[in-house]
């Protein structure tokens, strides 16, 4: 196994989700690309359970590119799932992520790799301009990981996404990871080493539609933040204090307006919307309680990440056995 992973010198992991329309370009920009780099050299495409012809696009390129290989799951598991089993099935010293609907360009691979080549295990693909997104997120994706770099204890470059770069060494650590939910730009900052950014403009969608609907970017955004900070349960344990010390002063004014003033507290719609307002202040602690529960939960279950119903890649490598 080590004189084969010895002899690729660049692995591409590209998740694909109903990409047929771009797949002939895609491909023929990513071999390009890495053959300005080596001719030793592998594609891995991971199917996250496309409806349409993109696997069967992808076993026909892999029939004529011995290159090329593809990864194909029994349904959608999502996209962090895609990456990780591509970057357990490659093989280079050096594996690329990126995103198959041509936003990210692959001509900034070899850029990619120059750094790397100097010494640096991550490079980072850092976006400067981000073309054909909406405002609205735009301003949320800006604020999502400046908040982020804020509660987190080690730092996270801003404006990047998984188009980057990461060495072998980084790989095995990725793979030792023993959590479900994958948050692999977060994972990958946490790790350290060296790293540096290359800037790039984010291009428009060739075809189709984004995949990331308002709901997977809500729960990709709590599996970040859940993933590498506690600052949701310090806020919930501030609002209880909070409002415990405020109760408590309500309670003596009350006793002193009875006992001293002689006079009755009246008045049914402040209680009642002081009772909602605490409700619905409780019922956030207890959700935000409940994802941190809910992510324990799950790595309890130890699941797979993902099923693979057919593949042409090698037996992945397995994480190192952890000894207690």
């Amino acid at each position: 196994m080590a004189s084969e992973t010895a002899t690729i010198e660049l692995s591409v992991v590209i998740p694909v989700f109903n990409e047929e329309k771009v797949l002939h370009e895609l491909i023929a920009r990513l071999l390009t690309a890495c053959e300005r780099i080596s001719s030793r050299f592998e594609l891995i495409f991971v199917n996250d359970g496309s409806a349409d012809a993109t696997l069967q696009k992808l076993k026909e390129h892999a029939k004529a590119d011995n290159r090329i290989k593809f990864i194909g799951f029994s349904r959608n598991f999502g996209h962090q799932s895609a990456v990780m089993a591509g970057i357990r099935h490659s093989k280079g010293e050096a594996v690329v992520l990126i995103d198959g609907d041509l936003q990210d360009p692959p001509e900034l691979i070899p850029e990619l790799y120059a750094e790397f080549k100097k010494g640096y295990k991550v490079v980072y693909a850092k976006r400067v301009h981000r073309k054909g997104e909406t405002f609205f997120k735009k301003v949320t994706a800006r604020l999502f990981y400046r908040t982020l770099k804020k509660i987190i204890s080690f730092d996270i470059p801003l404006d990047t996404g998984d188009f980057r770069l990461i060495s072998r060494e980084v790989v095995t650590h990725l793979v030792s990871m023993g959590e479900s939910g994958r948050f692999l730009r977060g994972q990958i900052a946490w790790l350290g080493f060296g790293q540096i950014g290359v800037e790039f403009e984010r291009q428009e969608r060739k075809a189709g539609k984004t995949k990331y609907t308002f709901r997977k970017m809500m729960r990709f955004a709590m599996d970040g933040i859940t993933s590498f900070s506690n600052f949701p349960l310090q806020i919930a344990t501030f609002l209880g204090f909070l409002f415990s010390l405020v109760s408590f002063f309500i309670i003596l004014y009350a006793l002193y307006s009875k006992f001293v003033l002689s006079e009755v507290v009246t008045g049914w719609t402040s209680i009642i919307i002081s009772s909602m307002f605490i409700g619905g202040v409780q019922l956030l602690c207890i959700g935000i309680i409940g994802e941190y529960i809910s992510r324990i939960s799950v790595d309890v279950k130890k699941r797979p990440m993902f099923v693979i119903e057919e593949t042409n890649c090698s037996q992945a490598s397995d994480p190192p056995e952890k000894t207690v």
